[in-house]
């Protein structure tokens, strides 16, 4: 199914759409074991905890993510 099969959510406004999104994610997140995740998200997502549990220091804070983000070149 696509925005332009339903009229009606094509004429939504952008703020509309978004709120939509987010009660169509909360009506799939409960039933969430039936949402397929990769094997390469799986491997990531440990090798990222492992990182975490073995170096647990190097968390960085909101201000310091926030100003790497700001100062990329």
């Amino acid at each position: 199914m696509r925005v332009c099969d339903v009229p009606e959510i094509a004429g939504l406004s952008t703020p509309e759409k978004i709120l939509l999104v987010e009660d169509l994610w909360d009506s799939i997140s409960p039933d969430e074991s039936n949402i397929p995740v990769p094997q390469s998200h799986a491997e990531e997502m440990d090798l990222r905890l492992q990182e975490h549990e073995s170096h647990p220091g190097r968390l960085l804070s909101l201000e310091e993510l926030q100003s790497r983000i700001e100062n990329r070149t």
